[in-house]
C-alpha cells in the first residue's frame, strides 16, 4: 500500500491512498482523515485501506470509504507526515562515519561498532518533495543527505530488536539537509544539533513493506538509493548493502529509556557503500574521499539555484516512493 498527503486540510494535509503506479490517488477522509490518524488506529483502519488501495487498480474505481479517484499531481504533495511528534535520526552506515573521521585524523571509537549513534532532529515541519530548499546563506555550507527511513506505530519501552520488526508500519526517503559549516561549532559545544539541522524533505509516497516485496527482509531496504545532483548521476549505493545497524535495531536503541509514540520517524543516516564506484548520498562523503586521496576538497557545496533528486526503482526500473527533486533557493522572509 502507498499512502500520501495532500497540502489540503490544516497542517496535517489530507491522506489519500495513491496507486503502485504514483499516477492516481483516491481521498479517504472517511476512513482516515490524515496519515498521523491512521498511525495511530493501524489496528482499527489497515485493512480497509487495504482494500481501497487494491480497488484502486481495478478498471473501473469503485471507492469504498473514499472518494472517486484523480490523477496525481506530485506538485500537491506535503510529506507524507507534515509534521511528526519524533524525528530521530541515526547514523547506521559506518563506512560514512569512519570516512569523515579519517579525514580530520580522528579514529572510530570502539563502542560507534555496537551502540548505534543518533540525534533528535526538527519534527514540527517539513517540506514538501517538490518544494524549494530555502537557505540563508551559500556559506553555511549546504549539503544533501539522502536516506532511507520508516514510521512505527506505538513502540513500547526497552522493546527487543525483534519485536521491533512488527512496529515498523512505513518506509519512506529523506533528504536530511545540513548546513555543515555550522555544525562543527555546535558539536563542540558537547550538546548536538540545532541550526545545521534545517527541515527536511520526504518522498511523496510512505510505502508498506510488503510494496517491496524481496527487497525489504524485515530490517532493511535491499535497493540502490539513486541521486542525481543538478541532473548529474551523483551516487547510488545499495540501502541494503554495509548497513552496521539495520532498522529494528535502530528502533530499540531508540526505545531503550522511553516509549515512541505512533509516527514517529526513524532515519539510516547517509546510505554509503565501501565500494567507492557506486559514488555517494551527499556532498560532506565525496568531499571527505577528495580530502583522503588529495588532501583537499574539490566539490563545493550546493549554491543557489542548484537541485537534488533523489528516488529509488524496483527490478523493474519503476519509482517505489516517487521522488523528492528540490531546489536550492535563497530565503525570503515573510513580509511584516
Amino acid at each position: 500500500m502507498k499512502l500520501a498527503s495532500l497540502k489540503e486540510g490544516g497542517r496535517d494535509g489530507t491522506l489519500v491512498v495513491v496507486s503502485r503506479d504514483l499516477k492516481r490517488a483516491t481521498k479517504v477522509s472517511a476512513v482516515a482523515p490524515t496519515l498521523q490518524y491512521a498511525l495511530e488506529n493501524w489496528d482499527k483502519v489497515a485493512h480497509e485501506l487495504q482494500r481501497i488501495y487494491k480497488r484502486l487498480h481495478e478498471v473501473r474505481f469503485d471507492p469504498i470509504g473514499g472518494d472517486k479517484a484523480f490523477e496525481l499531481d506530485p506538485a500537491r504533495l506535503a510529506s507524507p507526515l507534515p509534521r511528526a511528534y519524533q524525528f530521530l535520526d541515526g547514523s547506521a552506515y559506518l563506512n560514512h562515519v569512519e570516512l569523515v573521521r579519517k579525514a580530520r585524523g580522528a579514529p572510530m571509537p570502539p563502542s560507534f561498532y555496537n551502540d548505534p549513534l543518533m540525534y533528535q532532529g526538527l519534527s514540527d515541519g517539513y517540506l514538501g518533495p517538490l518544494d524549494d530548499v530555502p537557505a540563508l546563506d551559500e556559506a553555511h555550507g549546504i549539503d544533501f543527505e539522502a536516506e532511507v527511513v520508516v514510521v512505527t506505530d506505538d513502540v513500547p519501552m526497552a522493546v527487543t530488536a525483534e519485536a521491533a520488526k512488527a512496529h515498523i508500519r512505513l518506509i519512506m526517503l529523506v533528504n536530511d539537509v545540513s548546513l555543515r559549516n555550522l555544525i562543527p561549532d555546535e558539536l563542540a559545544k558537547g550538546f548536538g544539533f540545532l541550526n545545521g539541522k534545517p527541515a527536511s524533505s520526504f518522498s511523496p509516497v510512505a510505502v508498506t513493506p510488503d510494496e517491496l516485496g524481496p527487497h525489504w527482509d524485515g530490517g532493511k531496504v535491499t535497493l540502490p538509493l539513486v541521486v542525481h545532483l543538478n541532473n548529474r548521476m551523483f551516487g547510488n549505493p545499495n540501502a541494503g548493502i554495509d548497513m552496521n545497524f539495520d532498522f529494528p535495531q535502530l528502533i530499540a536503541h531508540a526505545a531503550k529509556t522511553r516509549n515512541l509514540a505512533a509516527g514517529t520517524i526513524l532515519g539510516s543516516g547517509t546510505v554509503s557503500n565501501r565500494d567507492p564506484r557506486v559514488g555517494s548520498c551527499c556532498l560532506a562523503e565525496r568531499r571527505t574521499l577528495e580530502t583522503i586521496h588529495d588532501g583537499k576538497p574539490t566539490t563545493p557545496f550546493m549554491k543557489f539555484g542548484d537541485r537534488v533528486r533523489i528516488e529509488m526503482f524496483d527490478a523493474d526500473k519503476k519509482s517505489v516512493f516517487g521522488a523528492i527533486d528540490q531546489r536550492i533557493v535563497r530565503y525570503q522572509p515573510p513580509a511584516v
